[in-house]
This record gives C-alpha cells, sequence and structure tokens, in this order.
C-alpha cells in the first residue's frame, strides 16, 4: 500500500539536495550551525547568570565571548569558575568541529578546482588567438609553424581542444616542441562536436581555426560535423569565421562545401599528397622548393599593392625588385593569375604576388637601365621525353589518384608498372580503366623489399620511380618497408653506375633522417607537406588559390629545367639575366638548384629561391633553373 513520504523524509530530502551543490551549500550550513552554537553558548551564559571579572554577562557580552571560544579553542585556558568552564568547553568543543569541518571543506572543494583546472574544461579568455580543433601527429609541425609565423606579433597565443586529456596533450607538446619562442600555448578537454564544449575554445574571439581529421576511418564526418557545429551554432558571431578543415575523401568534399560555405577552405590530404608526388617524381627537387615555399621560414608567398606598378607590364615590373620575386598578379574580383603574359597590365586596385623573404624586403630596385647581355642568353628549346616508363612501388588509397594525375603529363604508349603485395591493386587499377589514362598499366604482385625482385624489373630502365607506403600495414612496418625499398633501389642504381630518379612518401618526419641515408631524390612527408598547408591557410586565406594553380596540371606549374637551356653556364653572370631568359620563354624564374648541393640538408639540398637578382652565380652543366611555367 502507497505511503506518503513524512515530513522528516521531506525535510531530509531537502536537506540532502542541498548539500550536494557543492562547496558553497556546504559552506552555508556551516555557518547556521555556527550561528545556532553561538546563539545557544549566549543564552546559557546570560541565564546561569556566569560572572567574568566580577560582572555578570549581558546577552551581547555573552555572544561575543562565545564567539571568541568558538573560533579560538586556546580562550578557554584562562576561564575561572566550573560553571563559565563547563559552557565554554561546550562551546569550545562545538567551535572546534565546526573550524575542522570547514578547512576539510575548503581543502576539498579546492581539490575539486585542481581537478577540474587539470581536465581542462575551464573556458578560454582569450582574444586574436589560433584555436586547433581536433589532435593527431600533424598538429606538432602546424604548431611549430604557427610559431614561426608568430615571432613577430605580441604574445602570440595557440588554443587547442580535443577530447584528449590536457595532461597528456602538455606532456605531449612539452616532449616534442623544446622552445615555443614566446607562443602561449593553452590545451582544454572538449568534444568539437559538442555545442555545450565549443565556447572552452572561445570561437568567436579567434582569428583563424583549424579543424584536425582524427586518425580513423570516420574522419570526415568528424570533421564535417565540427565545422556544422561552428557554422550553425546559435551564439556564434555575427562575422564570418576563418575555418581551414582536413577532408580526406574527394567525394565528401562536395557536402562539406554546402556545409562551411565560403567560411571554410578545404584541405584535401590524400589528392594534395598525390599531386605533389606526381610533380616531384618529374621535377628533382621539387618538394624541397614546396617545403621552403610552406615553410614560414625563408622565402615565402606575399601579397602586396604596390602603387608604382599601375598601369606597368608585368615583364617591365618583375625587374625592379632585386631582394623579392613578382611570380602573379590578384585582381580585384581576387582572381589569382601566376606567370601572366609579359605585356599583361598591372591596375588600380590589384595585388602583386611575390616570394620574399619577409614583406619588408619588397622594396624598389634602386638601380636603374639594367644591361643584359643576350650573348649570355640561351635560346634552346626544351625538349621533353615523348613516352615515359613510370615505377610505383607499394601502393595506398593515394595509388588511383597518382595513376590519373599522371596521364595528365604522360604521352601515349607511356607505361606504368605497379608493383605491390596487395590484391586490391588490381581491384583499384580495375576501377580506372573507362578513364583516358594516356598509358599502359602493369601489374606485378610481389614484395616491394627483395632484391631479387627489384633487379628482375630492370630497375634503371624506368624514368621515375615513386615509393607508396602500405596502408595495410601498422605505421612502423609501412615505413621500414618503405626504407628499405629505397636503400635496395640506391645500392642497384650505385652497381650499375645510373642515377635513379626516386620520389619517395614518407609518413612521419621522424623518418626523414634516416631516408636521407638512400639519396632519394625527393621525399614527400605527407603529415608534413598537409601541416604547411594547413598553417599557410591559417595565417592567410588568399594563398589557397595560388597553391590551387601550381598543384593543377592545367594551371602554372613550378618546373626545375636544365640552365643550359637558358644561360651560358660555367660563367660569372646575375639573376636578371636568368630572368630575362625565362621571360623569353613565356615563363618567371624564380631560383636556381645546385646539383652539387642535392644531398646536402644544410645547404637546402641545392635549392635556392628568390636570389638577390645583383648577385653574381656561376651554374654548371648540372645544375638547374627554377620556373614558373604553363605546359
Amino acid at each position: 500500500m502507497y505511503k506518503k513520504p513524512s515530513i522528516k523524509e521531506r525535510l531530509k530530502y531537502k536537506f540532502d539536495n542541498t548539500l550536494s551543490r557543492g562547496t558553497i551549500a556546504l559552506i552555508f550550513w556551516l555557518a547556521i550551525f555556527s550561528i545556532l552554537i553561538i546563539l545557544i553558548g549566549a543564552l546559557l551564559f546570560t541565564f546561569a547568570r556566569v560572572e567574568l571579572e566580577g560582572e555578570k554577562l549581558s546577552f551581547f557580552e555573552a555572544t561575543w565571548q562565545t564567539l571568541m571560544r568558538t573560533v579560538d579553542a586556546g580562550t578557554v585556558a584562562g576561564d575561572s569558575g566550573w560553571t563559565f568552564r563547563f559552557i565554554a568547553l561546550l562551546v569550545t568543543i562545538g567551535g572546534i568541529f565546526i573550524v575542522s569541518t570547514l578547512i576539510s571543506i575548503l581543502t576539498s572543494g579546492l581539490e575539486n578546482k585542481l581537478d577540474d583546472l587539470r581536465k581542462g574544461q575551464s573556458k578560454v579568455l582569450e582574444k586574436n588567438h589560433t584555436l586547433i580543433l581536433g589532435w593527431s601527429e600533424k598538429i606538432f609541425p602546424i604548431i611549430e609553424e604557427i610559431i614561426k609565423a608568430n615571432e613577430s606579433q605580441k604574445k602570440p597565443k595557440i588554443v587547442i581542444m580535443s577530447e584528449k586529456d590536457k595532461i597528456e596533450m602538455e606532456d605531449e607538446i612539452r616532449s616534442r616542441l623544446l622552445n615555443t619562442k614566446g607562443t602561449k600555448i593553452i590545451c582544454r578537454t572538449g568534444n568539437p562536436l559538442e555545442l555545450s564544449d565549443l565556447p572552452i575554445g572561445s570561437p568567436n574571439e579567434a582569428r583563424s581555426i583549424i579543424i584536425l581529421a582524427p586518425e580513423d576511418r570516420d574522419a570526415d564526418t568528424y570533421v564535417i560535423k565540427s565545422v556544422l557545429a561552428l557554422t550553425n551554432n546559435p551564439d556564434r558571431k555575427k562575422e564570418k569565421f576563418h575555418i581551414i578543415a582536413e577532408i580526406g575523401n574527394e567525394d565528401n568534399l562536395e557536402a562539406a562545401k554546402l556545409v562551411g560555405g565560403d567560411e571554410v577552405s578545404y584541405v584535401l590530404t590524400s589528392d594534395l599528397v598525390a599531386r605533389a608526388i606526381v610533380q616531384s617524381c618529374r621535377q628533382s627537387g621539387l618538394s624541397t622548393v614546396y617545403t621552403e615555399l610552406l615553410s614560414f621560414e625563408g622565402s615565402e608567398i606575399y601579397f602586396k599593392y604596390e602603387s608604382y606598378a599601375v598601369n606597368k607590364r608585368f615583364f617591365d615590373i618583375s625587374k625592379i625588385y632585386n631582394t623579392s620575386t613578382v611570380i602573379g598578379i590578384k585582381d580585384k574580383e581576387g582572381n589569382v593569375t601566376l606567370n601572366p603574359q609579359k605585356d599583361r597590365l598591372f591596375q588600380e586596385g590589384e595585388e602583386l604576388i611575390f616570394i620574399a623573404d619577409d614583406d619588408s624586403t619588397i622594396v624598389l630596385d634602386t638601380i636603374q637601365n639594367l644591361e643584359i647581355n643576350n650573348e649570355n642568353i640561351r635560346e634552346k628549346a626544351i625538349s621533353k621525353n615523348p613516352q615515359e616508363k613510370t615505377l610505383i612501388l607499394g601502393w595506398n588509397e593515394k595509388g588511383s589518384k597518382i595513376i590519373e594525375k599522371l596521364s595528365n603529363y604522360l604521352y601515349e604508349g607511356s607505361i606504368t608498372t605497379i608493383l605491390s603485395e596487395q590484391d586490391k591493386t588490381k581491384e583499384d587499377i580495375e576501377k580506372l580503366k573507362e578513364k583516358d589514362l594516356n598509358q599502359e598499366i602493369k601489374i606485378i604482385k610481389g614484395d616491394t623489399t627483395n632484391r631479387k625482385t627489384l633487379e628482375d624489373l630492370n630497375i634503371t630502365s624506368f624514368d621515375h620511380i615513386i615509393i607508396l607506403s602500405y596502408d595495410h600495414l601498422e605505421f612502423r612496418k609501412a615505413e621500414a618497408k618503405t626504407l628499405i625499398s629505397l636503400l635496395h633501389l640506391r645500392n642497384i642504381g650505385e652497381q650499375r653506375n645510373k642515377h635513379l630518379r626516386i620520389v619517395s612518401e614518407i609518413l612521419s618526419e621522424k623518418n626523414k633522417r634516416l631516408a636521407e641515408v638512400s639519396k632519394a631524390d625527393d621525399y614527400i612527408i605527407s603529415e608534413k607537406l598537409t601541416s604547411l598547408v594547413v598553417t599557410q591557410l591559417s595565417e592567410n586565406k588568399s594563398i589557397k588559390k595560388v597553391l590551387d594553380d601550381l598543384f593543377d596540371a592545367e594551371g602554372s606549374e613550378i618546373y626545375l629545367e636544365k640552365a643550359a637551356d637558358y644561360i651560358k653556364i660555367n660563367i660569372d653572370l646575375d639573376f636578371y639575366t636568368v630572368l630575362e631568359s625565362a621571360f623569353r620563354k613565356n615563363q618567371t624564374a624564380i631560383g636556381y638548384r645546385i646539383n652539387a648541393e642535392k644531398n646536402n640538408p644544410n645547404k637546402n639540398y641545392g635549392v635556392v629561391l628568390n636570389p638577390k637578382k645583383s648577385d653574381k652565380i656561376n651554374l654548371k652543366e648540372e645544375d638547374k633553373i627554377i620556373v614558373i611555367a604553363s605546359k
């Protein structure tokens, strides 16, 4: 039979609810108990007609004496008279209980608060910071680049919010990044997908937001939901966000764009790496050029309006900057043209696109009436091999994209051979059969680390070799296979006195030093390349169109061409001469590569971008000129 709760039970229930509210509620009840003890003690002193120093205690004096004995237990030692002592002792015992309980409550509350702070769930009250949502291995090169970009800023800050424990994040950052150069790094624990957690990172106050994809198969879904949580948050700011996010699968890009609109710049990671691999396998040293352009060390890309250049030809503008290199124009609508026609006029409201060490080095040259010695310029046409043989060792999700991108550069009759231990390779190639690939594809199943298998392929007959990391293997095993294949190839080339043009995909920058032992022509470090692009976009959204053009086969690309096709070799001449020769081929020269230094990391593998044009250089037969061209 149902029985209604008694008054006692209801009061106990309400009391328990009050206590569960935390430290403040406990202190409130403790204060009430203290007042009760003081009042009861004062009443006892008053009604017992206790005297102190020959005078009877009034109620107010009794209250004061009770308060003193509640707060300070030592006061009772000076009391006299047994009635007085007895009441004072009871009050003192009550005081000891209250004070000890108060200390316990404060200690417990402080510990709880410290635990909350350690959990990293308190809101960040920063402005103009870079907010990174999510956590992956890419976060370390991203932080490194942001630190470099922030060196000229006052009190720069990076806020990181992910589901990872705050203490673990801080420990990993401290162990991997020894010098933050004044940049404050703040870690918080929270779920970027939860509207209730997003305010922790203060996204409305951030100057840019980077969303990192987690290292699992549902990465794109996570990224799209994170963008949705930001852009459709009812508490979001009215101004547009500046968001940069990773997308792994091109099939998800359209859905992502619908969610983010023009507030988000997406980096299609697999496509980016595939394009870089294809271009680098055909242009030895290209990965070093990209690394320098995308890093905040050395030469970078800048946009700047120059009133002096208005109504001048691009050809003439390029010659008036000695310490920086003009590579293109950004028009009034924000469209980018790299390596424009040399007669293209620069208009009011447009911006020039520079390669420079710093924006402070973009200054007009004082040199007047440049005289170019035409005898030092060669007009030789650049010859190309119409049919090429490419070897791909290994296979992963980027393999199909690489085959497709290669077709943009190959002539009909070219052959691409794939050596892979995966059955999936054949399945992926079958899906490409309906496309015009400009190449015959041969698939050989075998071990890419087996010396005999490699030698049977007649390695030296291939024009280009690409090594891909297997994605079905554990990370360390995949990297180990790549390194072993590299060492075998280099040894085969040395034995047969043949230089092999090899580009290798390296998953982590940690293994770059090991890979350098093999002296491969180029390394495409997947996480590093993606991190550099993400960081550049976080600092300057406009650079996306420049990068899209450079990585697109239909646009302007970077090429490393034989110096002997441009200038006389083995003589001293300035870079103005190189610039003039490139213009005559409708190209823009941006640097050169010294072949003798191609394996020297301390010399940037021989790559020199944006050289001072007035300085003399002496290029040799094997050296290269770095140009931007449309072919």
